[in-house]
């Protein structure tokens, strides 16, 4: 069974923002294997939702995309709502 994946609008803009920069300090090719991965990362969390770490609670889980980005969802009922994505580098905001 496949679940919905919504973005919320904080999903949208930090997604938008890692893109953005990758794209300004890397390359084209850099951010598209990047748009590639986040695909194929929602692409399994939407089969197996909680193939990833849960973070603070079950609630809420945290998906590795590469070595330096994560997105952090939740699971609702028949779908999963992305919360944001989040730099690795940074300090931590959940664990």
């Amino acid at each position: 069974m496949s679940l919905t994946v919504v973005w919320t609008d904080e999903a949208k803009e930090t997604f938008d923002a890692i893109f953005s920069f990758i794209l300004d300090k890397f390359s084209e090719q850099s951010a598209k294997k990047f748009l590639k991965q986040t695909n194929k990362i929602l692409s399994i969390i939407k089969v197996q939702p909680e193939i990833f770490e849960a973070s603070i609670s079950d609630q809420f889980r945290k998906g590795k995309i590469t070595n330096q980005t994560s997105v952090f969802y939740e699971i609702e009922d028949d779908q999963i709502r992305l919360l944001f994505f989040f730099d690795n580098r940074q300090e931590p905001l959940l664990t």
